[in-house]
């Protein structure tokens, strides 16, 4: 008799993910990954307690597909490193639209915590460029993110084909208008 195949968890998770980019988010369950293991659900209940430890598990490993593109996109250096993130958080959306859903897209009622660490990261270059307050720049990043957020969303649902370059004009953009209006109040708060 041969041995038995041993299925890791890291193979649980890689399996979710791949199921995740090619069915979307539904195909977290453990018949889905049982079959595209060639296992049982024994293997899976035996690594995870629960399917939403599975779940947890497989949006950290998604979240790690996305850090992947940030890094990228911050080190080919055609954007500022405040845009990039920027245009990452686009390109993600564009060319893994599942994965993109299940990170950005999904009901997040009864979660902790909203923001992620490149929240705060983005909001501390604000800060830095800007000289304004951490406050300040949560507010203008917040405000901007929509706006990416929103670009993102049209390019994962195939709501509305964008072009690249004008993609970046507009991130652009909204970022110069924010940051101006911005700017011209702390100037007139400053003046008063």
């Amino acid at each position: 008799m041969p041995p038995k195949v041993k299925i890791t968890k890291a193979q649980i998770i890689d399996t979710a993910v791949e199921l995740v980019r090619v069915n979307g988010d539904h195909a977290i369950n453990a018949r889905a990954i049982a079959s595209a293991l060639g296992c049982s659900t024994q293997p899976i209940f035996s690594n995870f307690a629960t399917m939403e430890e599975l779940r947890e598990a497989t949006i950290k490993a998604v979240y790690e597909i996305y850090r992947g593109f940030l890094k990228r996109e911050v080190e080919s250096g055609e954007y500022p490193k405040y845009k990039a993130f920027g245009m990452a958080y686009i390109r993600f959306a564009k060319e893994e639209k599942e994965l993109f859903k299940l990170l950005f897209m999904r009901d997040r009622t009864g979660e902790d915590e909203w923001v992620s660490p490149d929240f705060e990261e983005s909001a501390q270059m604000i800060m830095n460029a800007n000289g304004m307050t951490m406050e300040k720049a949560r507010f203008m990043h917040l405000e901007i993110w929509t706006c990416v957020h929103g670009i993102g969303t049209m390019l994962a649902t195939s709501f509305l084909p964008l072009e690249w370059d004008l993609i970046s004009g507009m991130v652009t953009d909204v970022y110069q208008g924010i940051r101006t209006r911005h700017l011209s109040e702390e100037t007139k708060d400053g003046c008063n």
